[in-house]
């Protein structure tokens, strides 16, 4: 029994993760991320949209150590703005908001849109790729459109979805999820056909089992690499949310998502460069997070390899 356990594919797996540094670093900065967006109303200072524009374009806590009130210092200033704010650890924006409360808050929206959006992408796509790997008539419909899929660039793609259903939540969520759909659609085939020619899917069909049992079969053996492609559509999922809401086709202010903190931070990028740098810091430590988890999760699933 303890054996068995041991042995078990999960356990094995987070094992052979957690023997890499980088990864395991990377795992436990997303699980801490993940932990903090979800508690962002109980750990939030203030409310996303709470302004004071007594305070407004304060800096951070850095600047605790950067400027002086004291006249003989070489870090003296007279300018209130340069003095930060108790209480506002990451300064204010330039309505006066708090921009650690809008940063966990806004990390809850491109999270979910980028978990949503993937789930949706994902679902629709496996579908595909396994009826066009199974069935030989339905190949070259499912193939062709996914080739028309292709064909617009991604973020064109998205943008023209947008501008046809409008501009929410929503549907920037199908917006990403539909050019999710050609990739996972694409790789599942190309899994799925080398395991229909496996020799048990072959005794499996012999003895006259439907289907759709063959069908599970099949998604069962595909789910390496459908976890892999998914990890990291995470990551694309996550710079398009943020990409969209830049150009003002994403999230709908005054809700706050990554993206639309730069966008409207950068009128003020040279007076306070923290207000992009801090979004864009969050943005990229994310995408970096996912694909290393991608690309390690890649080589600890991929059937070829041995313990």
């Amino acid at each position: 029994m303890e054996e068995n356990v041991r042995n078990h594919p999960v356990r094995s797996a987070f094992g052979k993760l957690f023997k890499n540094k980088l990864a395991t670093v990377c795992f436990f900065l997303l699980i801490i991320e993940i932990v903090l967006v979800i508690l962002a109303p109980v750990i939030a200072p203030y409310g996303y949209d709470e302004a004071d524009p007594s305070i407004k374009l304060r800096p951070g806590f850095w600047a605790q150590w950067t400027v002086s009130d004291d006249p003989e210092s070489p870090r003296y200033s007279n300018n209130p703005k340069d003095f930060y704010e108790p209480g506002h650890l990451l300064g204010t924006d330039d309505l006066g908001r708090d921009v650690l409360s809008r940063l966990l808050y806004g990390g809850r929206v491109s999270l979910t849109v980028g978990f949503v959006s993937t789930l949706m992408g994902l679902s629709i796509g496996v579908v595909c790729g396994l009826l066009a790997a199974y069935y030989k008539r339905l190949d070259n419909i499912i193939m062709r459109v996914m080739d028309l899929l292709f064909a617009f660039p991604s973020i064109l793609l998205a943008m023209l979805v947008i501008a046809m259903l409008g501009v929410n939540t929503f549907n920037t969520m199908l917006a990403i999820s539909i050019w999710s759909v050609p990739s996972f659609a694409r790789m599942v085939r190309g899994r799925a056909l080398q395991v229909k020619e496996e020799d048990y899917i072959m005794a499996t069909r012999s003895l006259g089992a439907k289907d759709s049992r063959i069908l599970l079969h099949i998604l069962k053996n595909c789910l390496p690499v459908i976890i892999v492609i998914a990890t990291m559509r995470m990551a694309t999922s996550i710079i398009s949310i943020s990409t969209l809401s830049y150009l003002g086709m994403g999230v709908t202010p005054p809700q706050p998502e990554w993206g639309g903190m730069i966008a409207s931070a950068k009128s003020f990028m040279w007076e306070r460069p923290s207000l992009i740098f801090v979004p864009g810091a969050a943005v990229m430590l994310t995408v970096i997070c996912f694909n290393v988890l991608g690309d390690k999760l890649r080589d600890i699933l991929d059937p070829s390899l041995k313990d």
